[in-house]
């Protein structure tokens, strides 16, 4: 089910607080914006991946110690090239300039305190 727009702009809110707060964090969670799939490494990456098949499978076959190695690197090679992820030109939009910042559990503090308020 597709988000609202208000619940698009929540989250982007979101996400954007969370890269000001704790960059690091962010980008180990792997939601950063600015990165994004190749096709380009995926496809080359799996026919990477393919051809060290295809290498340790003759290697097998021949019982060749070298062209299984060589066919296993191969493998492992394409793998982690089509799980690379290319860096976008695109950046992150700033907030309004001139307003001081609240950090996101400050803003989520808030929020808890104004709902406690609300059930008094």
């Amino acid at each position: 089910m597709p988000l609202s727009e208000h619940e698009q702009r929540l989250l982007e809110q979101l996400e954007k607080q969370l890269h000001e707060d704790d960059p690091k964090f962010a980008n180990s969670m792997g939601s950063d914006p600015i990165r994004a799939w190749s096709t380009r490494h995926i496809i080359v990456g799996v026919l990477g991946t393919i051809a060290g098949v295809l290498l340790l499978l003759v290697g097998v076959s021949l019982q060749n110690i070298f062209l299984g190695v060589l066919g296993f690197v191969v493998m492992g090679a394409g793998v982690y090239f089509a799980t690379l992820r290319r860096v976008s030109g695109r950046k992150l939009k700033s907030g309004k300039p001139g307003k001081p910042k609240s950090s996101f559990m400050n803003n989520l503090e808030e929020r808890w305190d104004e709902r406690r308020r609300g059930d008094d």
